[in-house]
């Protein structure tokens, strides 16, 4: 099944996280299928396909908490 949900990037103390697609056995790491966007909480800069989140939840996607209170 697939997942929408947020993996971390960034460095030490300054992290930032994507919306991503991806395969629910993948782990954090892992490669995702699409990147539908960026959330960079110190800064509070955001922007998210929500066209592309409702296409793969049109095919069955499940949206994780955090991505849907981000929306």
């Amino acid at each position: 099944m697939v997942k929408i949900r947020l993996t971390k990037l960034g460095k030490r103390n300054d992290h930032f996280y994507r919306v991503i697609a991806i395969d629910e056995s993948k782990k954090n790491g892992g490669e995702a299928l699409e990147v539908l966007g960026f959330w960079h909480p110190k800064t509070s800069d955001k922007k998210i396909d929500k066209a592309g989140i409702e296409r793969w939840v049109a095919k069955g996607a499940q949206v994780s908490p955090a991505v849907t209170k981000l929306i």
